[in-house]
């Protein structure tokens, strides 16, 4: 540009220059107006396209004040029977042995581990329920410590899916998709919200250990993958024996000081190579490289347990001192939150329940009861339940038919998508609220469905997102946790 030649200007910076000071008044007036409005009604400026409140450098930042900040994932692998835990059928014990009307079955599905069997006999609940809370939720008696938080739970009763076997069932929960590769759902929140703790990953995921494991499904970093995102927002997995992360402690004669020399050496190298080929995964490995060597001295304070109390250690149960129980899991996933971590999932086996529902069923929920009434518990009383999710559920529910053999002692259970349970707490969920219906026989949806899209909708409206517009741009398309089919956020299921 020759600097002795004016400027050329496009045709709306001239009208922009040529604009009167009363035609600007005249055209800007609203905004001045919506200033006024926004300085006198609390959360106007909320409710506009400018949210009120701090975005966190480096994150896209949410479209709304969010009402929660932090997230707890306890996905229970496998797909807990609804029916036995908290659909509760009392009219199906008149049905005992007898067939599955094709009536209810409508021509369904069914995974090659029942389509063979000769009948389908229906096979009730062998647990007495009683109902909790002032909000009433009919819950089984294998849950007497979840029962006392039934009004800090907001209950889904009509969750369904298309996905019928585990893989995609579970990929689908976590990512919005039935194939793997896209990001999941705790990496949508770390590229939307960003860290609030730079010493810890802002995503950490733990897979808690059964106590009677009888049949696990593989689970493995697929499921916290950030797909198409930066890898810097892919779940960090924390291990349940030994170092939390592997190579975490320095070598045996390598020194703070050396580790610190090697990690300056390799950022110069990879920052040349980041200048040359503008990969931005090298700017995350630079990133990961760094974190790497903060989380040295974090990670041993976290899951350092000395600084409990008694008295908080005797709510999650007896078992929250044994390394990778899923009470000290979520013991963890509380210190991880007080600490800025953005986002836990965790992980628990043991709920595909083909056989022995009975004996499976009473050392799962052994498992989870009273630690998770002490996740509640605690942190409501440190003040973090208000703006902390905590989310509860499996990828699908249970067969009211029984798999195999059928007595009055014992039952399996084959996977069913038409509808299961799940319940949030916290984190701006309504607390006592029981949403949805189903049939007699816990079979088919029957009032208020929703959708693995519907319940994303929710979580990420919750998290301060509208999900329309929360976006990735990868491929020529702009990606989205809840895909392009329509999905709505679901009013009734917040506070």
């Amino acid at each position: 540009m020759n600097p002795l030649l004016p400027p050329v200007r496009s045709p709306l910076d001239e009208l922009g220059l040529n604009l009167t000071r009363r035609r600007f008044f005249e055209r800007g007036g609203h905004l001045l107006g919506g200033a006024a409005l926004a300085s006198l009604v609390p959360g106007f400026a909320a409710r506009g396209d400018e949210p009120s409140f701090e975005k966190v450098p480096g994150a896209v930042g949410p479209h709304f004040a969010p009402r929660a900040k932090r997230v707890i994932y306890l996905h229970m692998v496998g797909g807990p029977p609804q029916q036995d835990m908290f659909d509760y059928k009392p009219q199906m014990d008149e049905w005992y042995d007898k067939d599955l009307p094709d009536s209810i079955r409508q021509g369904q599905r069914l995974t090659t581990m029942t389509s063979g069997q000769a009948r389908f006999p229906v096979a009730p609940s062998i647990f007495k329920f009683s109902q909790q809370g002032q909000c009433g939720m009919w819950m089984t008696e294998l849950l007497p410590w979840t029962g006392k938080i039934a009004d800090k739970l907001c209950f889904i009763r009509s969750m369904h899916t298309e996905a019928i076997n585990h893989e995609p069932a579970i990929t689908y929960m976590q990512t919005g998709n039935q194939i793997t590769g896209r990001p999941c759902l705790g990496s949508w929140t770390s590229y939307g919200l960003g860290s609030l703790n730079q010493d810890l990953p802002t995503f950490v995921v733990l897979v808690a250990r059964s106590t009677k494991p009888e049949q696990a499904q593989a689970i493995g970093a697929r499921l916290w993958s950030s797909g198409y995102l930066p890898g810097e927002y892919a779940g960090v997995s924390f291990r349940s024996a030994g170092d939390p992360i592997l190579y975490i402690n320095n070598p045996p004669g390598v020194s703070a000081a050396v580790r610190r020399t090697t990690l300056d050496g390799l950022q110069a190298l990879n920052e040349k190579t980041l200048a040359r080929v503008g990969d931005p995964e090298i700017r995350t490995r630079i990133a990961q490289y760094e974190m790497a060597f903060r989380m040295q001295s974090s990670v041993p304070d976290l899951t350092d347990l000395a600084g409990e109390s008694q008295a908080t250690l005797d709510l999650y149960g007896p078992q929250v001192t044994d390394p990778g129980s899923f009470a000290n899991s979520v013991l963890m996933a509380r210190r991880m939150v007080e600490r800025g971590v953005r986002f836990v999932q965790i992980y628990l086996n043991h709920w595909d329940t083909h056989a022995n529902v009975v004996g499976r069923l009473k050392s799962g929920c052994l498992d989870i009861d009273q630690p998770t009434y002490g996740l509640i518990t605690d942190l409501e009383s440190r003040g973090l339940l208000d703006d902390t999710l905590v989310i509860w559920g499996g990828e699908f529910g249970r067969t009211v038919y029984s798999q195999g053999g059928l007595s009055k002692e014992n039952y399996g259970r084959d996977h069913h998508p038409r509808c299961f349970t799940m319940w949030m707490a916290g984190g701006g969920a309504r607390g006592g609220q029981i949403y949805g219906e189903t049939d007699d026989f816990s079979y088919n949806v029957i009032k208020d469905p929703v959708h693995i899209r519907d319940f994303h909708a929710t979580v990420l409206h919750l998290l301060g997102f509208d999900h329309e517009r929360f976006t990735y741009r990868y491929q020529g398309l702009d990606q989205k946790l809840t895909g392009v089919e329509h999905a709505r956020v679901i009013k009734d299921l917040i506070v």
